[in-house]
């Protein structure tokens, strides 16, 4: 707050779906979740809305897209519950980032993570059938000792973080547990056959 004195920044408060930026739209500010949570949406070529991430406080918003020749958002922001959100102009940050060291390394803590959560998400998106999003999922996750995996995300919102319908999801994995590849209980996924599961990302 000191760093803040005399220097204009707002609180925004925003309801349950409501659009806090379009994508395409100019990204001059600097916007942070500092309570409730959003998420990034973009919609493919056939129109169906696919989400990319859920982000809870207190997290920045497209925070690499605030300079650059191309500095528009990428994606939909939409709030998943009632939230509010600082928004602090980009000539505020930029004397900020002057001001405290502290401010400068995490924001570029900051965008070196989202630098690597699109490289994952871009890989995530080549994989083609349900299946083999599954697969990289549970591999990409799984701690490198263990052959169970509790899912983060109930079967309806994971569905949603690949862009399939639940039925649909439900159907893969079932087809995989027939098959003995895994393990399905609720939340709680086994690997029966890890050899299996790494064929599938190489097929």
């Amino acid at each position: 707050m000191e760093l803040f004195d005399k220097k204009p920044f707002q609180l925004k408060q925003y309801n349950r779906d409501e659009y806090i930026a379009y994508s395409r739209d100019i990204c001059n500010d600097l916007l942070i979740v500092v309570e409730g949570s959003v998420r990034g949406e973009m919609n493919d070529f056939s129109g169906k809305k696919l989400k990319i991430e859920d982000i809870p406080a207190p997290r920045p918003l497209a925070a690499a897209f605030i300079f650059g020749r191309e500095n528009r958002y990428p994606v939909d922001i939409i709030a998943n519950e009632p939230c509010k959100i600082m928004i602090i102009p980009r000539d505020v940050f930029i004397y900020l980032l002057q001001q405290n060291s502290e401010v400068l390394k995490n924001y570029l803590n900051v965008i070196s993570s989202r630098t690597q959560f699109l490289s994952r998400k871009i890989r995530f998106l080549s994989f083609k059938t349900i299946r083999e999003k599954i697969a990289n999922y549970i591999l990409s996750n799984i701690d490198k000792d263990s052959s169970t995996f509790l899912l983060p995300q109930t079967q309806a919102e994971l569905a949603g973080f690949f862009g399939v319908t639940r039925p649909s999801l439900a159907r893969a994995l079932a087809e995989m547990e027939d098959e003995g590849i895994i393990k399905s209980e609720r939340k709680v996924i086994t690997i029966i056959n890890k050899e299996k599961l790494n064929k599938l990302l190489t097929q």
